[in-house]
């Protein structure tokens, strides 16, 4: 298997940290947010990103897209929003006509043709509206009139959705929930954290405007790519690919949970954890490299169970116990 050059190891991880840094600017806190999301772009993944309105998941999307110098495109999910209305639809083009006839038809791309994909509030929107990112999500193209049209490259979902208690919301149905590679859950600040972004968005602020003008960009499409070239080459042993796959598999059986992952599950867990080692310059992952990334890519893949709803437990918590009931490997 084809090595990393140590000096392109370090170049990589230096360049995710200017990254990191440049987003750093208009999110404030969130650290473990900002590093998901990291690991789910240069794992060439999708991510859904889940907390009450007002904790700056659109906010992270927007700082994300200002940061490279890549396509960038946001939907804003209603319950009247069409499937057409995110991929894109044909029309009839009458200059084209010729000879009496009628005209051509004109593919008119959707927003989903762009490099990164805001989806925000994406529960607020029915099934079927969901649905139309399931092709775009697993297979980077989109079917109008029977012609799949490839997507751009790289490209990546971020969805943002309330808590399914919300007023108004639906629950994602679980094949698209499946093809997220993290579900990352955005809490409340710190009391230092949240008086540092009231002082972010007030000062020389006017109204309700994002602080994004320290942003720029620092990378590009080229990088991008060539970063998720490397991230396939970091070493992942059998030894540890084992052990992802036996924590996806304990959640099948495990007391409260009514189903579990299924094998995207393991993949998400390997290829998260070989875009941490990229992060931190290690060409390998760690059996902690998959344990740390447990929660964000299995907490969408499995379902409480009716007692266990009504006991008042949470996903997160069977999951930890699930995951430390695993023993890892030790070499």
């Amino acid at each position: 298997m084809p090595t990393i050059h140590p000096e392109h190891l370090t170049r990589a991880a230096e360049l995710l940290q200017v990254l990191r840094r440049e987003i750093g600017k208009a999110v404030v806190g969130q650290q473990a947010a900002v590093d998901q999301t990291l690991v789910a772009l240069i794992a060439s993944g999708h991510v859904l990103i889940e907390g009450v309105p007002g904790l700056g998941k659109t906010l992270l999307a927007r700082a994300l897209a200002q940061s490279m110098s890549l396509g960038f495109a946001r939907v804003q999910f209603t319950p009247d929003l069409m499937p057409s209305d995110i991929t894109g639809h044909s029309v009839l083009d009458p200059s084209e006509s010729a000879g009496g006839a009628l005209g051509s038809l004109r593919v008119h791309r959707g927003p989903v043709f762009t490099h990164l994909l805001l989806a925000d509030e994406i529960n607020r929107a029915p099934a079927k509206t969901q649905s139309a990112l399931l092709e775009v999500m697993q297979e980077y193209q989109v079917t109008i009139e029977g012609r799949a049209i490839e997507l751009p490259q790289p490209f990546m979902v971020m969805a943002t959705q309330n808590p399914i208690d919300t007023e108004g919301t639906y629950p994602l149905p679980e094949a698209q929930l499946d093809r997220f590679l993290l579900k990352i859950n955005i809490g409340f600040p710190s009391l230092e954290e949240e008086s540092a972004i009231v002082r972010l968005t007030t000062d020389q602020q006017a109204g309700n405007q994002f602080p994004l003008d320290a942003v720029n960009a620092v990378i590009d499409e080229r990088q991008v790519l060539e970063l998720q070239r490397m991230v396939s080459f970091i070493t992942a042993a059998q030894s540890v690919v084992d052990y992802a796959v036996r924590i996806a598999r304990v959640t099948r059986e495990w007391p409260g949970l009514s189903s579990g992952a299924g094998p995207r599950g393991a993949i998400a867990l390997i290829r998260a954890a070989r875009a941490t080692a990229l992060l931190q310059a290690r060409d390998f992952i760690t059996p902690d490299d998959i344990k740390h990334h447990a929660l964000p890519a299995l907490r969408h893949r499995v379902q409480l169970a009716p007692d266990a709803q009504l006991e008042g437990r949470s996903v997160d918590e069977l999951l930890l116990a699930a995951i430390e009931s695993v023993e890892a490997p030790r070499n």
